[in-house]
């Protein structure tokens, strides 16, 4: 074996994954085809689900140094400081049930960097220059065909995640399905400056789609060029002619870079697992990025997937682990391929959107209403369904639980985040001191860190198990209360280790620690 788990793609998602996997003791080899980190800027932030992960792992402070003042920035570059849903910008952060969770504004290439250094600084190797051209999957493991610019050669792993975008090469060599919908629109932007700024109408919606402009940059959604792909890099002809086809105007430009060209096609994998091989990320879904939902949605899937495909490998899995992975994150996949789809038919051109567009828009103004939409886009309305989780359960149990603030009982009057613990990538139980939520949770010190607690600064949660991505795997109020706690234990983590035998690694998996 050459790894336990070949990651395909040094993407944000990839990177991420393999520092997962890492921290829950997997040895992961990651695959790129880029010689070199890609500059263009495709992303401009990250969702407040995918941030808390990162600080989970102690990346705050360096998330921290690449984010602007937000409103302002938001509103240099779409021309206010709310939110919005399909570009109807009335979503207040202000009105939200948790406005303290945000997202965090920063350029895709330098959250790479930031997740890069992560991984090498955790020892994952990245070899770059390396192109998947085959897959053979096993029962023992998963051989991986590569193209070097030394030629071709074969490694071999337990498991294989593809990891790789939208045209994912591995979804396509293992045979997922990928099913959705054809493309409305096909949507350009650039940082680019027009020979005649004045030339251009005020940016909206207009009679061929939506025109977006600003200082140094500008962007199109053409209703008029619905092509489910296209090829090669985006020119200025073929930006000057789909402002043309949206605005009516013909613009020339006197500089141009980091032009991006994307669709509104949405497609998911039936499965995001078949045998040993799994996908994450864009090769798992596609869709539109208004919202800006996307990388959201694939480090998300990255976190729930590293913790169980380690535990897998090293067979400490409980029965079914894995196959989680599937059953929690493709709701939550389809749940956005939903609302980017509303989001395009709200765009379309035409008297009878524009009739819809004000309805909405006035929805918008009920605090409630808004609320919802805010919960869409933010992920935070994302609640997995836990087999044990009865309707009488915690009304937390399957949320992502937020950065609370704890009072550990072992340093009085001393407040800590809750993100300072889970650096390790090792599941925390915290529970009040001394109560019964620690006794029954003894038998699993091995495996979970137990924090005795004197105070949480939440006023549903006395105590939490948190999974390694965040999600609340089981909670009770102040009152200390122990139901259900384990059920949870085992569901995640297995049977205590004094009634089970000692673990093996699973069968394919390499000695390499």
């Amino acid at each position: 074996m050459d790894a336990d788990v070949i990651v395909v793609g040094a993407g944000p998602v990839g990177l991420l994954l393999a520092a997962e996997l890492r921290l829950a003791g997997a040895e992961p080899l990651v695959l790129e085809r880029l010689a070199e980190p890609s500059p263009l800027r495709r992303s401009r932030g990250i969702g407040p689900l995918a941030a808390e992960a990162l600080r989970r792992r102690g990346l705050g402070g360096r998330l921290q140094a690449h984010q602007p003042e937000r409103g302002a920035q938001k509103a240099r570059e779409h021309g206010s400081e709310k939110d919005h849903f399909a570009w109807i910008h009335k979503i207040d952060p202000l009105l939200q049930e948790e406005p303290d969770r945000r997202g965090v504004l920063i350029w895709q290439p330098d959250l790479e960097a930031v997740l890069g250094e992560h991984a090498a600084a955790l020892g994952v190797s990245v070899r770059r220059g390396h192109t998947v051209t085959g897959l053979s999957p096993d029962e023992d493991g998963v051989t991986v065909t590569v193209a070097t610019g030394a030629g071709e050669r074969r490694l071999r792993a337990a498991f294989v995640v593809g990891c790789d975008g939208g045209r994912s090469t591995v979804r396509k060599l293992a045979g997922f399905a990928f099913p959705g919908t054809p493309p409305l629109m096909t949507a350009r932007q650039a940082h680019a400056e027009p020979a005649d700024p004045g030339a251009l109408p005020p940016p909206g919606r207009l009679p061929g789609g939506m025109l977006l402009h600003g200082p140094g940059g500008i962007g199109t959604f053409d209703f008029a060029d619905v092509h489910e792909r296209h090829e090669g890099p985006v020119t200025a002809e073929e930006l000057r002619a789909s402002v043309r086809r949206v605005a009516g105007v013909d613009v020339t430009f006197t500089r141009m870079g980091d032009a991006l060209r994307f669709t509104d096609q949405a497609r998911q994998a039936a499965t995001y697992r078949l045998g040993r091989v799994l996908l994450a990320g864009d090769a798992a879904h596609v869709h539109s990025p208004n919202g800006g939902q996307g990388l959201n949605l694939g480090l998300t899937d990255a976190v729930n997937l590293g913790w169980k495909l380690a535990a897998e490998v090293n067979g400490t899995a409980p029965e079914g682990l894995l196959d989680t992975y599937t059953a929690e994150r493709h709701p939550v996949g389809e749940a956005v391929l939903r609302n980017t789809r509303a989001q395009s038919a709200l765009m379309l051109p035409g008297p009878h959107t524009d009739a819809l567009r004000d309805i909405v828009a006035d929805l918008m103004d009920i605090p409630d209403v808004n609320r919802y939409f805010g919960r869409l886009l933010s992920g935070l309305g994302t609640r997995y369904a836990f087999p044990y989780a009865m309707p009488e359960a915690h009304p937390l149990i399957g949320t992502h639980c937020p950065d609370v603030v704890l009072s550990p009982a072992e340093e009085p009057g001393r407040e800590v985040p809750l993100s300072r613990l889970t650096t390790g990538g090792r599941p925390v139980l915290f529970a009040p001191a001394g109560g019964r939520a620690v006794t029954a949770a003894a038998a699993w010190r091995d495996r979970v860190e137990v924090v005795e607690v004197t105070a949480v600064d939440h006023p549903a949660l006395g105590g939490a198990l948190i999974r390694p991505d965040g999600a609340i795997a089981w909670a009770c109020g102040p009152d200390g209360g122990t139901a259900l706690l384990e059920a949870a234990l085992r569901t995640w983590f297995g049977a205590p280790p004094q009634v089970t035998a000692a673990p093996s690694r699973a069968a394919g998996a390499s000695h390499l620690r």
